[in-house]
C-alpha cells in the first residue's frame, strides 16, 4: 500500500468512477450521437434522390422495351401501367417518397417524346434540396 495514501482514499479509489464522472462520459455518449444521427438524415436524403434516379433510368428502359414491341409509347392516359400490363417488365410506379412517378407523352420537356419525374420529397412541382424535382434526360 502506498504510504502516501490515507485508508479513506484508498476506499474511494476502489469505489470506481464518481457521478460527475459517470455524467461526463453519458454527455460525450450523447454528443458523438447527435453527430452520427445528424450525418445519416442527411444520407438518407441523398440515398433517396439517387434511387428515383435509377428507378427513372429503369422506366426509361422499360418504355424503350414498350416502344419495340407496340411501335409507339404509352398516351399519358394509359400511363405507365400499359408499361407492365404489356409483361415486358415490372417498374415500380412509386418514388422512394411514396409518391406515384409523373409520366406524360407527349412531353413538355421533351416533346417527341415523354417526360418521366418525381416531384421529390414533398411531391409537388419545383422545390430545392430534397424537394426538388428528378426528371428524365
Amino acid at each position: 500500500m502506498n504510504a502516501s495514501r490515507t485508508p479513506r482514499a484508498t476506499r474511494a479509489a476502489a469505489r470506481g468512477m464518481t457521478l460527475i464522472e459517470i455524467l461526463v462520459v453519458i454527455t460525450i455518449l450523447g454528443l458523438i450521437a447527435a453527430a452520427v444521427a445528424v450525418n445519416v438524415v442527411g444520407q438518407l436524403g441523398e440515398a433517396k434522390a439517387k434511387q428515383a434516379k435509377t428507378d427513372l433510368h429503369t422506366l426509361e428502359n422499360c418504355l424503350d422495351l414498350y416502344k419495340i414491341d407496340k411501335g409507339r409509347y404509352p398516351s399519358t392516359e394509359e400511363g405507365l401501367q400499359a408499361v407492365a400490363a404489356a409483361g415486358k417488365c415490372k417498374p415500380r410506379f412509386k418514388d422512394p417518397w411514396n409518391h406515384d412517378y409523373v409520366y406524360l407523352f407527349p412531353g413538355q420537356a421533351h416533346p417527341e417524346s415523354y417526360d418521366l419525374k418525381s416531384y421529390g420529397a414533398d411531391g409537388q412541382p419545383g422545390g430545392e434540396g430534397e424537394n426538388a424535382d428528378i426528371v428524365n434526360q
